[in-house]
């Protein structure tokens, strides 16, 4: 039986193509992540009367409730970058998908 050789060289750009989609998608949809945490968490100390004290325990208290069960990607310091981050780009972040 003869192949026709490209066949192997197509399917391989496809893999290529379709691992690099990923990637992007996973690096998207955590940027959304971080924002939206971010976004939560701000929104939380507006509530609050003392912002800076409960701000302080807030991200200390939700670190330790989240970097358990995720890992140090969930630090104190990391929830306080999300919460940076937001602060930073307060405009919603619109999700464009192909």
């Amino acid at each position: 039986m003869l192949v026709n050789q490209s066949v192997i060289a197509d399917i391989q750009a496809i893999i290529h193509d379709a691992k690099d989609k990923a990637i992007t998608l996973v690096d998207h949809e955590r940027t959304l992540m971080y924002w939206q945490i971010g976004q939560r968490i701000f929104e939380e100390e507006q509530q609050g009367k003392d912002r800076a004290d409960y701000g302080n325990y807030l991200t200390k208290f939700i670190a330790d409730q989240l970097e358990p069960k995720y890992g140090s990607g969930f630090s104190k310091r990391q929830i306080e970058l999300f919460r940076q981050f937001y602060r930073t780009f307060p405009m919603r972040i619109h999700c464009i998908r192909n």
